[in-house]
């Protein structure tokens, strides 16, 4: 096996960061595994809104981070799969973004990110 990436095999990633109460955590972590990613963890967050006004808006204050490595041809589809999920799951609501992973070393590395381990096309 060839040490190096098969050029037709490169592909962008994406660093998506999807921001939920803290419950729904693991819920979205197994909604987005769905899109073949291989990474993926979550934070706990605490907001830092004044607890008068968390308490006026009905929010909650724990937060979960999840954050993914997508495949940049997926990021759309992933986006609009957590749109649906946000607007359709009691207590589901969050915020989700996607920024570019401009660099990634390490030819395995890319490989497990990209789920493309042992040179095959995902």
């Amino acid at each position: 096996m060839s040490n190096s990436v098969n050029d037709s095999a490169i592909k962008k990633l994406k660093l998506l960061f999807t921001i939920v109460d803290r419950p729904k955590g693991e819920f979205y972590m197994d909604v987005i595994s769905q899109f073949d990613v291989n990474y993926q963890m979550v934070l706990g967050g605490l907001g830092t809104a004044r607890s008068e006004l968390v308490e006026l808006l009905g929010l909650e204050p724990h937060k979960a981070v999840v954050i993914s490595v997508i495949r940049d041809e997926l990021a759309e589809t992933v986006m609009q799969c957590l749109e649906d999920k946000f607007a359709t799951i009691r207590g589901g609501k969050g915020i989700a973004f996607a920024v570019p992973l401009s660099s990634v070393i390490g030819v395995n590395a890319y490989r497990f990110l990209s789920d493309n381990r042992m040179g095959r096309e995902a």
